[in-house]
């Protein structure tokens, strides 16, 4: 019973927000990706399924905590220690709205993996859904 309440409760949370997409005065509701939620979503997914899923073993020591909220302004994912999602980030990819800038940073990013982060997220942010090579 508790599942079924929770689930009724996201769905009309998800109603609720998407009816107060459309502000404009068009009648069109701004894209999604405007706010920048939608590329860091999709960075996010990339990441998980090409370092995490696919039991890379360059991430093995690492877990995804992705913070995809949209009021900060900034969405963006981390990567922390395996089983210590409250850990220091290791790595921060972020998002800014309104553009399609994305920083990444942190001790990964001089890391021997470091690199390939790079590679990865410029390749995503670039469009690509791909998970390049090992």
């Amino acid at each position: 019973m508790r599942t079924i309440l929770l689930a009724a409760l996201a769905l009309v949370a998800a109603l609720g927000l998407g009816g107060c997409a459309g502000t404009g005065g068009s009648g069109t509701s701004p894209a999604v990706g405007d706010t920048g939620l939608d590329r860091m979503e999709r960075l996010a997914l990339n990441a998980n399924r090409c370092w995490f899923k696919s039991k890379d073993p360059a991430f093995a020591s690492y877990s995804l905590a992705p913070e995809l909220s949209s009021f900060s302004g900034r969405p963006r994912f981390l990567l922390v220690p395996r089983g210590k999602p409250e850990a220091r980030p290791l790595l921060v990819v972020e998002g800014q709205s309104g553009s399609g800038n994305v920083t990444v940073y942190g001790p990964l990013t001089s890391d021997p993996v470091g690199p390939r982060i790079g590679r990865d997220i410029d390749r995503w942010r670039g469009g690509a859904n791909d998970c390049g090579a090992a």
